[in-house]
């Protein structure tokens, strides 16, 4: 999901929101895999996810080795299908044309039909690679001419404004959604997103670069890529504090609660925030979950946080229509500062070092007398006091994480029947420690036997 947010004049914010569905570019690179949790489908369906758009119609995309990797095999003129359904289409193309050619005349054609996507470009350079008498022409509709030409003729034919299959053409077509990816690091304008680690992981992944091995390197290239980060998480984490901002769990919410009366009250100097014509269905209809209306939503957060704290840095108020940059001066101390989840720091610092790390003392819980008790059914037991990350340690053992540790989980299990906690200690809990310590001990017996056992008589 993408929204541009466009100052139209004085405090007027115009917003053009898009919906991208992407999938994997299949053109001569190798078979991209990729996983889908059963709870993600059903959470994506709820919202009204297309599926048969992602797939059939998605946007192709990719990084810049995988672009190398191609342009290599343009090159070479090597070429690799790796799809079975799109093996079995050039098949059954490169028959059609075999047997036509053989009794066909110079300038003579034939239409090809029923090709799909990047199959129409697989079909063309393997004609031309393979039959030097034949010329190739895209007729739009899911069809492709062929015509049977002189190699004089087809040299002609080649790179000319006729050629629909120059190298430069290919590429831009495979590389889809990086092409805009690209604009927008470009463009070097600030780059918003709520809790936007994850995000800012897989801009870098799919459309830069795969992720490097040092954390330092990936923080280098994100800020070189975009030099302005603002995540609103981060914000909003901090009005909590100063505002008494209510707890909210989604980005709807924020938005809701930024824009209620005992917040932002009445103020003509507050942003106006408006849809583009050609997004009027947002306007007409809250669409939640929906990329292009969480972008929208995202956008809208950090006009309303950004005037909000401009209206408390000030004695007096807001006088005068405050500009962007107002808003960017008021964000300074957020700026490149996206949100860590559950981790030793709060925020990762994209344009310097990181605050220190300080991690909570990790609990361990002892399970007596309830066998099978798996990670999620901890999690559950737990929730309610302190949001964890559970791990399973041993078969009754299992180690909780969180980054706000409360005393108070130690003090209401300390007489629990079933669960003990306690703090963990490496060289008590850990299993490996744990099973040095058995082999060990079983190396020290046996040498205390052999030793007694050769002394005797």
């Amino acid at each position: 999901g993408l929204a541009i947010f466009s100052n139209e004049n004085a405090n007027k914010y115009v917003v053009h929101s898009y919906n991208f569905f992407l999938f994997p570019s299949t053109l001569g690179v190798t078979d991209v895999e990729f996983t889908l949790s059963a709870s993600s489908i059903q959470f994506l369906s709820h919202y009204g996810f297309d599926y048969n758009k992602f797939l059939k119609d998605g946007i192709p995309y990719m990084n810049e080795v995988q672009e190398k990797m191609l342009s290599q095999h343009l090159l070479e003129g090597s070429w690799k299908v790796s799809s079975s359904l799109d093996r079995d289409v050039l098949k059954k193309a490169i028959d059609e044309v075999t047997c036509w050619i053989a009794t066909a005349k110079e300038e003579e054609t034939m239409t090809l039909q029923d090709l799909s996507g990047y199959q129409m470009i697989e079909v063309q350079l393997v004609l031309r690679h393979a039959l030097q008498n034949v010329w190739t022409q895209p007729l739009g509709d899911r069809k492709v001419m062929v015509k049977k030409v002189s190699p004089q003729h087809r040299r002609l034919l080649e790179n000319s404004s006729y050629d629909f299959c120059q190298k430069d053409l290919i590429l831009m077509s495979a590389r889809g959604f990086t092409n805009l990816f690209r604009t927008l690091v470009k463009a070097k304008k600030p780059l918003v997103g709520h809790n936007m680690f994850m995000d800012l992981m897989h801009l870098h992944d799919k459309f830069y670069k795969p992720l490097p091995e040092s954390y330092e390197e990936f923080k280098r290239n994100i800020h070189n890529l975009f030099p302005v980060l603002i995540d609103t998480k981060t914000v909003t984490k901090s009005i909590w504090k100063q505002c008494l901002f209510p707890r909210a769990s989604n980005l709807l919410e924020v938005c809701t609660v930024l824009c209620s009366s005992r917040l932002n009250p009445e103020d003509p100097m507050c942003p106006v925030i408006a849809f583009a014509s050609d997004c009027s269905r947002y306007a007409e209809k809250k669409s939640p979950h929906e990329a292009g209306y969480d972008a929208f939503l995202c956008g809208s957060v950090l006009l309303k946080s950004a005037h909000l704290l401009l209206c408390r840095s000030t004695d007096d108020g807001v006088k005068a229509d405050p500009s962007f940059s107002q808003y960017l001066s008021v964000l300074a101390e957020y700026l490149n500062k996206v949100n860590f989840i559950r981790g030793g720091v709060s925020s990762i610092n994209f344009s310097g070092e990181d605050a220190p790390c300080q991690h909570p003392p990790a609990l361990v819980v002892h399970v007596r007398g309830l066998p099978g008790l798996n990670e999620r059914q901890i999690y559950q037991e737990f929730k309610a006091l302190c949001r964890f990350d559970v791990r399973q340690l041993s078969k009754n053992q299992f180690i909780l994480l969180s980054n706000k540790f409360k005393q108070l989980v130690l003090r209401d299990y300390k007489q629990h029947p079933h669960l003990r906690v306690s703090f963990y200690r490496h060289w008590r809990h850990s299993p490996s420690v744990n099973c040095l310590l058995q082999v060990s001990s079983i190396v020290a017996l046996w040498s205390l036997l052999a030793f007694v056992l050769g002394r005797a008589p």
